[in-house]
């Protein structure tokens, strides 16, 4: 059985993301949960938080969050909006806001299944 959380256009780069999510894949739900909340990067709170939401999706579903862990967890890039900052002599600088979808996957480990 899997679990999954959603979450999309997220206002900050993928690039960002992804440093947090690189070091919880594949690591059980709770210790995933202690790493996040002892990060000091704004990622992680986003992470943390879409973490739960698919904790409460399993818990729905009748698994155990004693029993799952992130099998899967990606960040893809989203919309980038564009916007303008005035520089010298009436010129425009370009700026791109990127944007990102994350999305967690959990599963039940099968060890703890038997």
């Amino acid at each position: 059985m899997e679990a999954k959380a959603r979450q999309s256009n997220i206002k900050m780069p993928a690039r960002k993301i992804r440093r947090i999510i690189n070091t919880v894949r594949g690591k059980s739900v709770e210790e995933a949960l202690k790493i996040l909340r002892f990060m000091p990067y704004a990622a992680a709170r986003v992470v943390e938080k879409n973490l739960k939401d698919a904790i409460a999706n399993a818990s729905q579903k009748g698994m155990s969050a004693s029993m799952l862990y992130i099998s899967e967890v990606f960040a893809d890039e989203g919309v980038t909006y564009k916007r303008a900052r005035c520089r010298a002599q009436g010129r425009m600088y370009r700026r791109l806001k990127r944007t990102s979808h994350l999305t967690i996957k959990l599963n039940v480990l099968q060890s703890k299944v038997k």
